[in-house]
């Protein structure tokens, strides 16, 4: 699975990510800070998650709890948050809607 097909997936089912097409083209060439900034946190996550930025991560819990409110204090309260955990590996089809 691409990383770009990751950040915009909004479900799985079976082998197949479903990624969100518009988003993707929209907003698929900012940064992760970028995305954060925009309030797009599940896609800004899910780009460190992918690269495995521990940085990063922790770069989209600061803007969250800035933006928020909230002072979520670790990178595995945000994993739960936005039901977003690991990689798919068994992903090997792409539906874009």
């Amino acid at each position: 699975m691409k990383k770009i097909d990751f950040m915009f997936a909004i479900g799985y089912q079976g082998v197949s990510a479903i990624v969100d097409k518009n988003a993707k083209n929209q907003y698929g060439k900012l940064s992760g800070r970028e995305l954060s900034e925009k309030g797009l946190f599940k896609t800004a996550f899910c780009s460190a998650l992918y690269d495995k930025d521990n940085s990063g991560l922790k770069d989209v819990v600061a803007v969250f709890n800035r933006m928020s409110g909230e002072s979520l204090s670790s990178v595995e309260s945000v994993k739960r948050l936005l039901g977003v955990f690991d990689v798919p590996d068994n992903i090997t089809k792409v539906i874009y809607v």
